[in-house]
């Protein structure tokens, strides 16, 4: 109770952290965010217009009662409820999620091609892939593969797929047996309710940076905001700010970007920072249209694995929450649009580009570009934390060598793990790091990941 413990970032890992912290008497202890607004890739902004915007498609869905206790404490009965309308544009139509439980919304030689390539790899999967890639082809078939999960994954990843693991699947992915898709089409079935977020939750006001808005209240002096991270003297234990300022500390808990973080340490890390050079990651465009019309759909998201469009995902974000627009006669679409060294993107003509690719896949009339009175593009550098076959083995000689300096690393880019980078497990990494911190208490979120932590002993 009597360490000083400095937590780097403000976003969901840190915050819950703090929160935790708080929650079980800790006085002794000081958050540090670099913006002037918390919450990090989960914060939401509001525009002269009056539309507000999330840094991409999130939505609430929960594998823990802890959190699901904590969204009440912090916003009670403030969030709406809603079923998943998500859907997939292939060709002239849309398909609903997930692809290759619903082939019968296809054309029929493309539904063919499907279920035969499906049906030729149903009785010889072996679990020999080596990579994303031939997973993909071995749980699918060439037709699935070519219609949707390649191209799509290509868009989402910006990344060779043969490069990714196939090791972060889990829940992430829907694989179906070939009964039940034959059995879908030829019954006329919808499959619809995989996965854990087919009903989810979403704040009424404010976006999902009302989430993390609110642990402001229950933290007080404890948060300093504008505080940006340049050094870290792991033999003072201390933290040089950008502004000069200097704090010392007993523990460091940080979320930033695992890769800068080794590039702070001083005296310096040669061989941490090269590992993390085998750390890759996706970044992204996040594209805001507001519209001065009624929506016109129910939906909530869409995938987009066609060329035709340059995003991979684009949401309905004013049927969220009404809102989240400043009238009835409005409604939003938000495009997310990866790039990285392996999938360029011309970021200068990025809001033409969107709204030619929502002409072009039959989202909207060209004629309704002219009801367009808000525009909002959000560069975010660090996406998504890609799943290489190297990430494992980089992860193993940082994290270790970072927990024995005192530093614990943590969050969808602190640990670098995407298997565990929903808000939901965000948070609680920072929850069940505070009860280890204080307590020794078993940390269940990373647990799964204990080789990369020296062995079980290290986090439980």
């Amino acid at each position: 109770m009597n360490e000083r413990i400095v937590i780097i970032g403000g976003g969901p890992t840190g915050l819950g952290c703090a929160y935790r912290l708080a929650e079980l008497g800790c006085e002794s202890f000081q958050l540090y965010e670099a913006n002037d607004y918390v919450g990090g890739l989960a914060a939401s902004f509001v525009d002269r217009n009056g539309f507000t915007w999330d840094v991409g498609g999130h939505v609430l869905f929960s594998h823990y009662a802890y959190f699901d206790e904590l969204l009440a404490r912090l916003l009670g009965g403030r969030f709406l409820n809603h079923n998943r309308a998500s859907w997939i544009r292939i060709g002239d139509r849309f398909v609903p999620y997930p692809f290759q439980n619903n082939l019968r919304y296809l054309p029929k030689e493309v539904m063919s091609e499907c279920l035969s390539g499906l049906q030729r790899v149903a009785a010889n999967r072996n679990g020999t892939s080596k990579n994303f890639l031939e997973w993909i082809l071995e749980m699918f078939g060439d037709g699935i593969a070519k219609y949707f999960m390649q191209p799509y994954n290509e868009k989402v990843w910006a990344y060779p797929l043969e490069k990714m693991s196939e090791n972060w699947i889990a829940e992430r992915v829907s694989v179906v047996d070939y009964q039940r898709a034959l059995q879908n089409v030829l019954q006329q079935r919808d499959d619809v309710s995989w996965g854990p977020n087919s009903a989810f939750k979403f704040p009424l006001e404010g976006g999902t940076g009302a989430i993390y808005r609110a642990f402001l209240p229950y933290l007080g002096a404890h948060v300093s905001l504008r505080k940006r991270c340049a050094r870290i003297n792991t033999e003072k234990r201390t933290v040089l700010f950008e502004n000069g300022e200097e704090t010392g500390y007993d523990r460091l808990v940080s979320t930033a970007p695992l890769t800068e973080l080794v590039s702070m340490l001083e005296p310096a890390k040669p061989d941490l920072v090269l590992a993390a050079k085998s750390l890759v990651r996706t970044s992204g465009i996040m594209v805001g249209l507001g519209f001065s019309r009624p929506c016109p759909s129910d939906k909530c998201w869409m995938y987009f694995p066609e060329t035709r469009a340059p995003f991979y995902r684009l949401t309905y974000f004013s049927n969220y929450s009404p809102k989240n627009v400043p009238d009835d006669n409005s409604f939003s679409l938000m495009a997310e649009i990866s790039y990285s060294p392996y999938r360029e993107l011309e970021k200068s003509n990025v809001i033409n580009d969107t709204i030619e690719g929502l002409v072009q896949t039959g989202v909207i009339q060209r004629e309704w570009a002219a009801d367009i009175s808000s525009t909002h593009v959000i560069d975010v550098p660090f996406s998504y934390p890609v799943p290489t076959m190297e990430r494992d083995r980089a992860l193993s000689a940082i994290v270790p060598a970072l927990d024995k300096e005192g530093i614990y690393t943590r969050g969808r880019f602190g640990l670098w793990i995407y298997e565990i980078g929903n808000m939901d497990h965000s948070v609680m990494q920072g929850v069940e790091l505070a009860d280890f911190l204080l307590n020794d208490a078993p940390q269940s979120v990373i647990k799964p990941y204990s080789f990369l932590f020296g062995g079980k002993n290290a986090i439980d």
